[in-house]
C-alpha cells in the first residue's frame, strides 16, 4: 500500500507533521502556538488520563481544580522559580474593559496558586500528607512550536504534595516516578523509558531535586516525558505552609510537584510510528479493533455487526466502518494512518467462505481466520503486539546508547542516540560544553541503573543526547 507520508528517512520533521496532519490528531490554532486537538488525537489523549489518573489515586492523590489566572505577585514570592518562568509567561493587564490593579498571569504551571491553598488547608501534622493533582491547559510562550511536542498552550496534569518530613517527600515524588509515570509509559505506551536524576542546570526552577522519565524516539533524540520534583521547604517558607507538629512546634512542610503532558502523544507518535502512520499500542488504543465491512450483501452487514458485539462482549474498544459507500482502499490507509492495533475486514467472499480477515497494524500480516475464531485471535494478537512494540522500542534503544569515557565521545554518540559516560567525565563545565553545541545532559543514575539523590554521589553515569 503506497504511503502517503513523507518517508521517516528522508525527513523525519516533515514524517512527523504528515502523520499529525493526515491522522486527523491536531491542527495550529488561531494564536501562534496554540492547537486544536481534533477527536482522533483527543481520544488517545483521554485514554492517556484515565490510565495516569487510576495510577495516581491508587498513590493516594485526589483531584482538585484551582485557577486559570494566579496574581503576578505570588510569583515573585519564590525567586528561582519566577525566574525560571519569566520568559515564557503571558500577562493579563486588562479586564472589563479595565486596567488591573494587580496584573494576573495565566498559569504556566501551579505551585504558587496551589501553595496558597495549601496554607490556608494545613494546620497540623494530622492534615499531612496533602496529596493533590489536577488534570489543566497551562500557557507557556513559547518561541519555537511544534503540535504536541513544544506547544504554548498544552494539557497535562500536575501533582501537588506536602509533607512533614523530607523523607516522605523524596518517597512519594518517586512513588509518582516509578509507579504513576514508569509503570504507565512502560506498560501500556510501551515505551522504555531511563529513569533518573536531572542535573541542577536541568532541574524544575525552584526544585532541589527533579527525577525524570526520558524516552529515545526513533531518530535517535531524547524526548523528557514526564518530571516529578521535590521542593524542598522552598515554596512552604515563601507561601507560608507550616503545620503543628505532634511535638507542638511550628514547622515548614516539605512539598513536591510531579507531572506529565500532551507531549507524550508526540512521544507516541515518534517512538512507534512508521512510514503508514500511527501505531498505538492495544493497551492504550481508543479504537483497539476496527471491524471493516468491504462490501455490503450476502448477509455481511448483520455478521459484521454480530461480530462487532461479540468482541465488545469480550472487553475489546471496537470501532465499526460501514461506509461501503467509500472506496476501501481509502478506508484502509485512513485506518493504517490512525494506528488501530487490529482491522477485520468482512466482505461477500469472505463471508462465503466463512472467514474474516485479520490485519495486525504492527507487522502488517494479513490473515485469514474462521470468524467463529475471530475473537480469540483478535485477543492473541492486541497481547501479542502490545509486546512488540515494547520489545522493538528496547531493542533500539539499547542498540542506540554507546558507553563511552569521555566528554568528546559522548557529545559524538549524542548524535544518534543515548551516550551513556562517567559524570566525572562531563561535570558542570563539560555540560555547559555539551550544550553549546545541542547535546544535553539528560540524567544521572547509579552505575547499577537506580536513581542516585544527589549529583555528587560517586559513580554516577550521564545519559547525554540531543532532544525535543
Amino acid at each position: 500500500m503506497a504511503s502517503v507520508l513523507t518517508p521517516q528517512a528522508e525527513d523525519f520533521p516533515r514524517w512527523y507533521q504528515d502523520v499529525v496532519a493526515k491522522a486527523e490528531l491536531a491542527e495550529p490554532g488561531p494564536v501562534r502556538g496554540t492547537q486544536v486537538i481534533r477527536p482522533v488525537g483527543y481520544a488517545i489523549w483521554e485514554r492517556m488520563v484515565s490510565e495516569m489518573d487510576a495510577r495516581i489515586k491508587a498513590a493516594g492523590a485526589e483531584n482538585a481544580s484551582f485557577p486559570l489566572l494566579i496574581p503576578e505577585s505570588y510569583l515573585r514570592r519564590e525567586a528561582e522559580h519566577v525566574e525560571g518562568f519569566a520568559p515564557e509567561l503571558a500577562v493579563v493587564t486588562v479586564g472589563g474593559g479595565k486596567q488591573l490593579d494587580e496584573p494576573v498571569v495565566i498559569r504556566p504551571t501551579s505551585e504558587t496558586v496551589i501553595g496558597e491553598s495549601m496554607a490556608k488547608w494545613i494546620q497540623s501534622y494530622r492534615d499531612l500528607p496533602l496529596l493533590l493533582n489536577q488534570w489543566a491547559n497551562v500557557l507557556r510562550w513559547e518561541m519555537r512550536t511544534r503540535l504536541f511536542l513544544r506547544s504554548s498552550e498544552f494539557l497535562w496534569q500536575e501533582g501537588h504534595t506536602a509533607h512533614a518530613t523530607e523523607a516522605d517527600a523524596r518517597a512519594y515524588a518517586r512513588r509518582i516516578l516509578h509507579e504513576a509515570y514508569e509503570d504507565f509509559m512502560v506498560q501500556v505506551l510501551a515505551i522504555p523509558v531511563q529513569v533518573g536524576l536531572k542535573t541542577a542546570r536541568e532541574r524544575f526552577a525552584g526544585a532541589t531535586r527533579t527525577y525524570t522519565c526520558e524516552a529515545m524516539m526513533r531518530d535517535g533524540k531524547a524526548l523528557q516525558m514526564g518530571t516529578s520534583h521535590e521542593l524542598g521547604q522552598n515554596f512552604a517558607k515563601a507561601f507560608d505552609i507550616d503545620y503543628l507538629s505532634s511535638e507542638g512546634r511550628q514547622e515548614h512542610c516539605w512539598t513536591t510537584s510531579w507531572g506529565t503532558s500532551t507531549r507524550m502523544v508526540g512521544g507516541l507518535i515518534m517512538c512507534h510510528g512508521d512510514d503508514n502512520g500511527l501505531r498505538v499500542p492495544p493497551r492504550l488504543a481508543p479504537v483497539q479493533a476496527y471491524v471493516t465491512v468491504v462490501k455490503d450483501g450476502d448477509g455481511v452487514m448483520a455478521e459484521a455487526m454480530k461480530l462487532r458485539d461479540a468482541l465488545r462482549d469480550a472487553g475489546v474498544r471496537v470501532g465499526f466502518d460501514d461506509r461501503v459507500d467509500v472506496s476501501f482502499g481509502r478506508r484502509a490507509v485512513q485506518a493504517e494512518l490512525r494506528g488501530y492495533p487490529v482491522r477485520i475486514e468482512l466482505g461477500p467472499r469472505d463471508l462465503k467462505a466463512g472467514n474474516v480477515v485479520l490485519v495486525r497494524r504492527v507487522d502488517g500480516t494479513k490473515t485469514p481466520t474462521p470468524l467463529a475464531e475471530a475473537v480469540s485471535a483478535v485477543l492473541e494478537a492486541l497481547e501479542a503486539d502490545q509486546a512488540a512494540l515494547l520489545e522493538e522500542a528496547t531493542r533500539r534503544t539499547k542498540e542506540r546508547t554507546a558507553d563511552v569515557t569521555t566528554l568528546e565521545a559522548a557529545i559524538e554518540a549524542a548524535g544518534d542516540g543515548f551516550a551513556r559516560v562517567p559524570w566525572v567525565k562531563v561535570g558542570a563545565d563539560g555540560e555547559a560544553r555539551a550544550n553549546e553545541v545541542g547535546v544535553s545532559v539528560r540524567c544521572l543514575t547509579r552505575a547499577d541503573g537506580s536513581v542516585p539523590d544527589s549529583d555528587d554521589e560517586a559513580d554516577l553515569v550521564a545519559y547525554l543526547a540531543r532532544s525535543y
